[in-house]
């Protein structure tokens, strides 16, 4: 079933009873060629483009509990292609012009909505970084403006621009950036993998990976054994457990990131705007309640939940980029496990284990990075080659110590990222 106008102007005259499921809801079978542990938008991104580009259709995506429930559905939406350094930089281009396509690619509504990008700059050595960055952006071939401080105040008057401790300089536009609504994006590329014969198996943990002689055989779940040539993890927050079970250590950590969404109000918020001095990040959603965010917890949890000290922290944060928020009523708010690296890049890369595969470590940039991590990983897995626009996401540049990227500068330090 393709969706148009018609089709839902139809469907609504018949009160929408001729619709069909939009994925089957198989038992699985003994054997696959290809299992992808990890039914967020990565690994469905994944399976769509092996199906799609490769042609691959023996493919089981296992999701232990339910599509969009975890991190893909934990996440405050944003999609940029912002970033400064070789490695991370051509992968984010590749990935927001996936992300401009994507509808009509899937033939689903996954609401992106380019309103653009504002990070916020603070004092002279945060404008000049980001006239390094806008440069890096314009010469990969994305957009970048850098506005002054009357600029900034054009677009956003609202904020507090003479705060005594940070005072806004001005700050760099990314007009291509914006939002895409984060569950429609896990069940259109669902419907769009299903569609071309992958079987998705919803309910279906991972207990076990089965090595033998250094080659994978396939893996063990609460529903039967499930046998495999190929096996890849993706599986965010749970990298380190999952690998673990093949007798991997990942160098993973996972911490908690919150969200929070308010109350429905008018539109006032047409950005996505970033405090520059103090990791707070907003945007306001379709329905009006204002989605927003700060910093992880800092310390190592598997806890889909976060504590009050950072709630505080990020309240405190928005109330001092713009105080006209603070009477609006914080609706709710959600945690989800970010898989840290050391040194903030992601990892999309073969392990010593022949047939094993691992996409892990995304940090703060894995929604935004779905298109393409799906895109690159499926050629990875398909072709045994790395993908040129991923072909800096390796693991032996965490023995070697060549071709790190520190994207922030802050080190070897995962919760710092």
């Amino acid at each position: 079933m393709r969706f148009s106008a018609l089709k839902i102007l139809a469907q609504g005259l018949r009160g929408n009873t001729g619709w069909a499921p939009h994925w089957r809801d198989p038992e699985p079978k003994d054997q696959y060629d290809i299992v992808i542990i990890g039914g967020g938008g990565h690994g469905l991104s994944t399976a769509y483009h092996l199906a799609r580009e490769h042609g691959l259709r023996n493919i089981a995506v296992l999701e232990k509990g339910y599509i969009g429930g975890g991190n893909v559905g934990r996440n405050t939406t944003i999609v940029r292609a912002n970033y400064f350094l070789p490695g991370n930089s051509e992968f984010y281009s590749h990935s927001l012009k996936l992300w401009e396509g994507l509808e009509q690619e899937l033939n689903y509504n996954v609401m992106m909505s380019q309103r653009g990008v504002i990070n916020l700059f603070h004092s002279d050595g945060q404008r000049d970084a980001f006239v390094r960055r806008g440069n890096a952006m314009i010469n990969q071939g994305d957009d970048a403006v850098l506005l002054d401080r009357d600029g900034v105040r054009k677009l956003v008057p609202y904020l507090d621009f003479d705060n005594g401790r940070f005072p806004i300089y001005g700050g760099l536009l990314h007009p291509r950036g914006g939002t895409a609504r984060h569950d429609a994006v896990a069940w259109g590329f669902a419907r769009g993998a299903d569609q071309r014969g992958v079987e998705i198996l919803q309910n279906c943990e991972v207990t076990g990976i089965d090595v033998e002689g250094g080659v994978v055989r396939g893996v063990q779940t609460s529903r039967g054994a499930i046998r495999a040539k190929k096996v890849a993890i993706v599986v965010a927050g749970r990298s380190s457990q999952v690998a673990a079970m093949a007798g991997m250590r990942l160098p993973v950590e996972s911490h908690v990131l919150q969200a929070f969404v308010t109350e429905g109000l008018k539109p006032v918020i047409d950005h996505v705007i970033s405090f520059g001095m103090g990791h707070f990040y907003i945007s306001q959603s379709d329905k009006g309640g204002l989605v927003f965010g700060g910093d992880i917890d800092m310390y190592a949890s598997y806890a889909a939940r976060g504590n009050l000290p950072i709630v505080e922290h990020v309240m405190q944060a928005g109330m001092t980029l713009m105080p006209m928020i603070g009477k609006a009523k914080v609706l709710r708010s959600w945690g989800g496990i970010m898989d840290m690296t050391p040194d903030g890049s992601p990892f999309i890369d073969k392990t010593d284990i022949d047939g094993l595969f691992v996409n892990c470590g995304w940090n703060y940039g894995g929604f935004k990075a779905v298109p393409a991590s799906g895109h690159c990983f499926a050629h990875l897995i398909a072709t045994g080659r790395h993908h040129g626009a991923a072909a800096k996401f390796r693991l032996d540049r965490m023995k070697t110590g060549v071709g790190i990227m520190d994207e922030e500068g802050t080190g070897a330090q995962h919760n710092l990222h």
